[in-house]
């Protein structure tokens, strides 16, 4: 593969992935990946996005306007980052709101990076998967532009977003993006939201999907399943509302009375 096919093929790459390419060249010499990178970096061909992370301007674009694919930065930005959270949302086209924020999950994810008008956030895995070798469970193999990447599923977002809604958006944003996805594989909802093994978090999916049970399709048993394991005493489902909202017995939650009457659609 010439020097060229690498870069068309490659909008976004990794110093990794450019060693990988000399390599297989059999171009490994020292210093032969800088002199590339300074060369490309020169005539306005590459544009450096942070340490070890590149964009690839096209022949005759601007280089500090020609937009870059902000999925595929968040994607590149560990050798193991996972589009989750709102920004899954938005990469299944299901996100009520466009962010300028965008969310990736990983074992050791980076500072925040600033780049341009976005912002992105590193989280890691969830310790329970990682104690169960689990980081993965629910993770897809997709592609942008030509390039692979990995995004939760659906279902694991939904369950993501409700264990850490403050990467989801917030509740009605939260809501507002699971109600517009027509189908979920409950089994799957349920097998990870157990696997996080997070009492508050049972509670809070159980609840979004009793309360979507016909829409759903929601079986019984799968809704048992999580209130065997909703929290002994009353939760908070928002820790930053303590004293307000409405208690829901079955699931030992206390729902902020907006949510519970999903008072935004009377304003649609």
């Amino acid at each position: 593969m010439s020097h060229r096919t690498f870069l068309r093929r490659h909008p976004v790459f990794t110093g990794a992935e450019l060693t990988a390419h000399l390599a297989s060249r059999g171009e490994l010499r020292p210093r032969t990946k800088e002199s590339l990178l300074a060369y490309y970096t020169g005539t306005g061909r590459v544009l450096r996005i942070r340490r070890g992370l590149y964009a690839v301007i096209p022949p005759g674009s601007d280089r500090d306007s020609y937009p870059v694919d902000p999925f595929l930065i968040a994607s590149r930005l560990t050798g193991d980052a996972v589009l989750s959270h709102h920004t899954a949302l938005e990469y299944h086209g299901r996100a009520y709101s466009v962010w300028q924020h965008l969310i990736y999950s990983a074992a050791r994810p980076l500072k925040t990076l600033e780049f341009r008008a976005q912002t992105y956030r590193g989280t890691r895995f969830p310790e329970s998967l990682r104690r169960a070798g689990q980081e993965h469970f629910g993770v897809l193999e997709s592609e942008q532009s030509g390039v692979a990447l990995k995004v939760t599923s659906l279902e694991r977002t939904l369950v993501d977003v409700m264990h850490r809604p403050f990467l989801g958006g917030g509740w009605e944003e939260i809501w507002r993006s699971l109600e517009s996805v027509e189908f979920f594989n409950v089994e799957s909802v349920v097998a990870y939201t157990l696997l996080l093994g997070n009492a508050t978090t049972c509670a809070k999916v159980g609840f979004f999907l009793e309360q979507h049970r016909d829409a759903l399709m929601i079986d019984g048993c799968d809704l048992q399943q999580l209130r065997d394991r909703r929290p002994a005493q009353p939760h908070y489902m928002d820790r930053g509302a303590r004293g307000t909202g409405r208690l829901l017995p079955a699931w030992n939650l206390v729902v902020p009375e907006e949510l519970a009457e999903k008072s935004w659609e009377g304003s649609m």
